[in-house]
């Protein structure tokens, strides 16, 4: 049985959702997918406010958030809004609320949009398991409602729109009490407000199931829309977003993991990239990712699968065999393609992780080492370091004297008279293959399949064979392959995470190559092994490295973010599989970074609270030690190793 998000999963078909206006500018129906974004600078700064919201809407965005966490900030956005108008500028405005139903209703009087957290917005978070009779449940509804309700009819009578946003680390007691924390606590989470608003007949609403973990978040967010069609709620727009999603590249994967998993399927109707950057920049990583879709209604039909194995609302990997090191409980392999490298010299392999050490005759490799290297037609002429191994076409392989450590690529398996021992790729297109192939799979031993698709839509495509290998019930490993022709970093970034991510947050995927299609610099080549390994590490699926929950600033931020998440980084990024929250204040301390093992969080001007999870463990730290507790905290829970070279 399907279990149903979305229109199709393998035709590219938009979700159509209720038409909501957010000023002039409406949202979802068959309106374009909005970009929007936050802005850093303190509300109560009108000018500051006022010229950063202008740089934004020049970079692209079409509906602008200002945080108001009290009345005196909800009543300044008059003043802010005031002068834009004043100046020509007309983008909606959106109020984003925490605990202060009081700042709501000012600000709902104001702006276009206010924007609430139903696990804020009427409930006090203590960290508390409470047991819930099915009465005192109701209660609790009847409550909410209560504190709820005049935010709704002054939205009514104001036509101002309003965003439901679920966070996964502010869920409140009442609901970690009865669902724990869950896609499905965050979706009933939305749902109690939202059955209130329908209850009341105000509809002007988006939902957003924001996490900074993508797993969670797309599952949440699929479950939603299940759950507002089984109950016969109306189709509400999305507004998509990965919080917390960091900074650089890993904040680019991180968001396009998620947010592009769910465009894929159709969902989503405004996006925003939370990046610990400017603003203005991250409008244009969210604007790739929309402008992509546009290609999508290109794509070649794709026949629709008889059955669907996949639980889209629960993460499990594709149960395969283990071929050498693929499959079964290895972690995804990453394959660094250079087979449109003509000679590749040892320096060249610094460029993945691997480096010669030519003082000691020795090789060293980092964190992000690959595990195999595709040459093609141009074999390595020197002798690779024991952590990685070579790759090549099945005609040179077939005349190599020395196979160790040197696997065949199979592109057409009927012109095979041998194959090796231990492992065998075979490349297939799962746009146009045979069907024989599944009868030869299920003889052939020792063999991993490398899938690739030349189409619009060529995540659909890979997803539509892996289910095909699923109901037939073959476990051989697939390698994820996308080609890349030139483009920006950040395109190549946003497109490839998407690409893959989307098909690794499904647990299909047993390792990635990401291609490029003309003949790429070196550096170039880094770019597409970290891309690999930070798609893996988005996804869940193998941690190689440090990962840092850092949320972008806004007008709530005690420090400034970007400065002190380089810091941090400076001094922790060689602890692998540690994941460090670094918030610029209390509302996005201990719930947003849910997901975190230490926390690094703005607690008042110049002071720091540090926590381990969710627990304080230190207040008021002056900023100027507060990293230095921080490293000492990490070194007690036994979490800290001295970076290499230290101490030796």
């Amino acid at each position: 049985m399907i279990q149903k998000y979305c229109n199709s999963l393998t035709q590219y078909s938009r979700r159509k959702t209720r038409e909501v206006y957010i000023g002039d500018i409406p949202m979802g129906g068959d309106n374009p997918i909005r970009v929007q974004s936050m802005t850093t600078v303190d509300t109560m700064d009108i000018m500051g406010s006022v010229e950063q919201v202008l740089r934004m809407v020049e970079a692209g965005c079409e509906y602008v958030r200002i945080t108001a966490p009290s009345i005196k900030e909800a009543q300044n956005l008059e003043n802010i809004k005031n002068e834009l108008r004043k100046r020509g500028c007309n983008v909606p405005l959106v109020a984003d609320i925490h605990f202060t139903p009081n700042a709501a209703e000012l600000a709902a009087t104001i702006v276009e949009k206010v924007r609430v957290n139903p696990g804020n917005y009427a409930d006090k978070k203590k960290f508390e398991q409470i047991e819930y009779t099915d009465q005192t449940y109701a209660d609790e509804i009847k409550r909410i409602e209560d504190k709820f309700s005049p935010l709704v009819e002054i939205c009514k009578a104001n036509n101002t729109a309003m965003r439901i946003g679920t966070n996964h680390g502010s869920l409140s007691d009442r609901i970690m009490s009865r669902y724990g924390d869950t896609p499905l606590g965050m979706v009933e989470s939305a749902l109690e407000f939202i059955r209130i608003c329908e209850s009341m007949d105000y509809k002007d609403l988006v939902i957003s199931m924001k996490s900074s973990n993508p797993q969670v978040m797309v599952q949440a967010y699929r479950l939603l829309v299940n759950k507002l069609d089984e109950e016969g709620l109306e189709p509400y727009p999305l507004h998509l977003g990965v919080t917390e999603a960091g900074e650089a590249e890993d904040g680019r994967i991180k968001s396009a993991v998620g947010i592009g998993t769910l465009l894929e399927d159709g969902l989503g109707d405004t996006v925003r990239v939370s990046l610990t950057e400017e603003p203005e920049v991250e409008a244009p990583v969210a604007q790739i990712m929309v402008d992509r879709l546009q290609f999508k209604a290109q794509q070649k039909p794709i026949e629709p699968a008889n059955g669907w194995p996949i639980d889209p609302f629960e993460y499990k990997r594709r149960e395969t065999e283990e071929v050498l090191n693929f499959g079964k409980e290895n972690v995804p392999r990453v394959i660094a393609d250079f087979s449109k490298v003509e000679k590749v010299e040892m320096k060249d392999l610094k460029s993945i992780g691997h480096s010669y050490l030519p003082a000691l005759d020795k090789w060293g490799m980092n964190d992000l080492g690959a595990d195999y290297i595709y040459t093609g037609s141009n074999p390595i002429e020197f002798m690779l370091p024991n952590g990685l191994k070579e790759v090549m076409d099945y005609e040179v392989w077939v005349n190599c004297s020395d196979k160790v450590n040197k696997f065949p690529y199979i592109s057409d398996l009927e012109k095979v008279e041998s194959f090796d021992g231990k492992l065998n790729f075979i490349g297939v297109d799962t746009d146009n293959y045979n069907q024989t192939i599944f009868g030869l799979l299920e003889k052939t031993v020792n063999t991993v399949l490398i899938l690739h698709s030349d189409q619009s839509h060529a995540t659909a495509s890979i997803r539509r064979f892996v289910v095909e290998l699923m109901n037939r019930g073959i476990h051989v490993p697939v390698v994820l392959n996308q080609s890349y022709d030139e483009r920006t970093h950040d395109e190549l970034i946003v497109h490839a995470s998407t690409d893959a991510g989307t098909l690794m947050i499904d647990g299909m995927g047993d390792g990635i190559m990401l291609s490029p299609t003309f003949t790429p610099s070196i550096d170039l080549l880094k770019l597409y092994n970290n891309t690999a390994f930070g798609i893996l590490q988005a996804a869940r699926t193998r941690i190689t490295k440090t990962e840092y929950i850092s949320c972008p600033s806004c007008g709530r931020t005690l420090f400034d973010l970007q400065e002190t998440t380089a810091m941090i980084r400076k001094r922790t990024d060689h602890l692998k599989g540690v994941k460090i929250g670094i918030m610029g204040c209390i509302v996005n301390g201990p719930g947003e970074m849910a997901d975190a093992d230490f926390g690094y969080v703005g607690s008042g001007k110049g002071k720091i609270t540090l926590y381990k999870g969710q627990e304080v463990v230190k207040r008021s730290v002056p900023s100027e030690r507060a990293l230095d507790e921080l490293i000492e905290l990490i070194k007690e829970h036994g979490k800290w190793v001295e970076p290499e070279g230290v101490g030796a």
